[in-house]
């Protein structure tokens, strides 16, 4: 089940590239307009990176704007459409890499800073993510990772129980269709991952909205194994 899932999710990225980008440039998404995409750039400025590696780059907007900070960005995703569109724009290195290879190595290189936003959405494909960080983070290297706060599911009646849930378009705009599927963690769930991994939680927050403050996700800082 799981790896019928985790396929679902490249598929649907695939079918739904085109729509996504739209949605991403157009600043469609109310909440990644008001507070996660300014908490996330934010969040990566503050560390002063000279290097970034942006795991789920997408259509290449992050990657974009952390390099006009002066910063050599390289953004992977396993969607090549994705990756053509950021291609098409510019601002970084990029390359269509699935999680399984990041693991495995084929980078082959370290970073200053690694960046997952909103990107980690599967079981064993978030799991590699985490468990590669020591050998892609330098010494002194960091995780930044923004995610969906657990609030969102807070009328579900399995709402704090790490586990595989619908996905939605909702809010996103026009020109979608078949959500893939994702995997929900606790913040048990986090924690326990990052500590198998020797990753040590730096910051944790709760960005909000600013008119409701309601927390729209939960931002991760995490410093690599020394």
């Amino acid at each position: 089940m799981n790896a019928q899932k985790e396929a679902d999710i490249l598929r649907c990225w695939r079918r739904n590239a085109g729509a996504w980008s739209t949605a991403v440039r157009t600043k469609a998404i109310a909440s990644r307009r008001l507070v996660t995409d300014d908490t996330i750039l934010a969040a990566t400025a503050s560390r002063q990176p000279r290097t970034v590696l942006d795991i789920g780059c997408g259509e290449g907007w992050l990657a974009r704007e952390l390099s006009l900070l002066g910063i050599a960005v390289t953004g992977i995703d396993a969607t090549a459409e994705l990756v053509e569109l950021a291609r098409a724009s510019g601002g970084a290195t990029y390359a269509c890499m699935t999680y399984d290879q990041l693991s495995l190595g084929v980078l082959d290189r370290r970073f200053d800073m690694a960046v997952c936003n909103f990107s980690l959405l599967g079981l064993a494909s978030t799991e590699m993510v985490i468990k590669a960080m020591p050998s892609l983070l330098e010494p002194s290297g960091t995780l930044a990772i923004q995610t969906l706060h657990p609030v969102a599911l807070e009328d579900e009646p399995a709402a704090f129980r790490d586990g595989w849930r619908p996905g939605s378009w909702g809010g996103c705009g026009k020109g979608f269709s078949d959500p893939a599927p994702w995997y929900f963690r606790t913040l048990e769930g986090w924690t326990s991952l990052f500590r198998d991994a020797q990753l040590q939680l730096l910051e944790l927050s709760e960005p909000r909205h600013p008119e409701t403050g309601n927390p729209l996700s939960l931002l991760f800082i995490l410093a690599a194994p020394s």
